[in-house]
């Protein structure tokens, strides 16, 4: 079942915030959505991941995505980050890079973590299937974008699941988690000290292992040169190396003096949009206003 706990009109369509058990993480999840009035007639949706210490309104609020979506007639979904609540597992520290809001879109195998931090089943089987139930949303054409640890998530759940998504796109994503600070902290917590379980969610070495992402569909990656994570943490040009090698369709543009944040993200909103429109919408095509 889900509630609905507040709803605004934006541009032609309704943004929501929506509440609902999960199976999944075992805990009550909420998730962001906007849905235009006029959707597209092949139904296709579009989820955003969103990045460290973020909630499921942080897009929708400074993303500055509804207004093309709504003419384009594409539904937006931008699930938690993590699980919550007092039963939740956080870091000691409460560190933001582990634990509540650092959910790294992965199953967790180790305990504490492993009873509800199950963010990779909750995005691409759970919340797929709970939209279709309520809201009669299409699961064939969909798409999938992020930022930072969102971008992560959905470049790895993407080049896993070529026949549920169509398109990908990252704005600044941690390309090689396993050689990043960021990921070596939470893939230890997660998943092990194992490094081979890591690279079932690490994008590179997907692509180095040979997944089965179609050449012929494009990915887009924008990345801000005067972003303070750039070299320590998100290593995009082992990623365009990686499909470079691979001969998949990396299209990796660097823009300068841009940071990490939201003002850098809702500058090129569009051009994600208008990317994962050409391979959800049936025609591609945009109106002449836009």
């Amino acid at each position: 079942m889900v509630s609905v706990v507040n709803e605004n009109r934006t541009f032609g369509g309704t943004t929501r915030i929506c509440e609902h058990e999960s199976m999944a993480t075992g805990t009550r999840m909420r998730f962001g959505m906007f849905e235009p009035d006029r959707p597209h007639p092949s139904g296709p949706v579009l989820y955003y991941l969103a990045g460290l210490t973020c909630t499921e309104e942080t897009f929708l609020i400074k993303g500055g995505a509804q207004r093309l979506a709504s003419a384009l007639g594409i539904t937006l979904i931008a699930p938690d980050t993590s699980p919550r609540g007092q039963a939740v597992s956080d870091a000691p520290d409460e560190a933001y890079d582990l634990g509540l809001g650092a959910g790294f879109y992965l199953d967790a195998t180790e305990f504490p973590w492993r009873p509800n931090y199950r963010m990779y089943q909750y995005v691409v089987q759970e919340l797929p299937a709970l939209l279709a139930g309520h809201f009669d949303l299409s699961v064939e054409r969909q798409g999938i974008f992020g930022h930072s640890m969102g971008g992560h998530g959905a470049l790895t759940i993407a080049l896993k699941n070529p026949d549920k998504y169509r398109s990908v796109s990252a704005f600044a994503p941690i390309c090689a988690p396993s050689e990043s600070p960021w990921g070596e902290k939470a893939f230890s917590a997660y998943l092990g000290k194992n490094r081979d379980q890591w690279r079932q969610y690490d994008a590179t070495a997907l692509v180095e292992d040979g997944c089965s992402w179609p050449a012929d569909r494009e990915i887009l990656l924008d990345q801000g040169s005067g972003d303070e994570f750039l070299e320590t943490q998100l290593h995009p040009h082992r990623l365009q190396q990686a499909c470079n090698n691979a001969g998949l369709a990396l299209r990796w543009r660097e823009h300068a003096q841009f940071d990490h944040g939201y003002y850098f993200i809702s500058t090129f909103m569009e051009d994600h949009i208008r990317h994962h429109a050409r391979y959800l919408c049936e025609d591609g095509k945009l109106p002449n206003e836009f």
